[in-house]
């Protein structure tokens, strides 16, 4: 077990491929099934800054609920904290955290800076 996550959602192709990446790379991540143990605010807003985005970018704008939860457009950051806690389906999959930095795995590629490199 390493001290890398993967917000992980079983359902998501491209979830399923960052993990299998991660494991042809030696690492045995922490999955954590974000839909079933979602993130707290904290935590939540940890990620947010190591992505090096805006709350507003990790939204899944294209679900149906968040046009239900937000009718007038994009929320504040606070708000958007809010509703990734309150429907963890509203947040962006897959997440890669290695705790000092992070990717959002689509490309499933995106994740490899994140990886140890092999020495030679």
């Amino acid at each position: 077990m390493s001290d890398i996550k993967i917000y992980h959602n079983p359902r998501c192709s491209k979830s399923r491929q960052t993990l299998k990446l991660l494991e042809e790379h030696g690492v045995e991540p922490q999955v954590v099934e974000y839909l079933r143990d979602p993130p707290d605010e904290e935590t939540l807003r940890g990620v947010v800054r190591r992505l090096g985005i805006e709350a507003q970018q990790l939204l899944r704008t294209k679900e149906s609920l968040y046009r239900e939860v937000c009718p007038e457009g994009a929320p504040s950051p606070e708000e958007a904290v809010r509703l990734m806690v309150e429907h963890p389906v509203l947040i962006e999959r897959p997440i890669v955290d290695t705790g000092s930095s992070a990717a959002i795995g689509r490309p499933p590629e995106n994740i490899l800076p994140l990886l140890p490199h092999e020495q030679d």
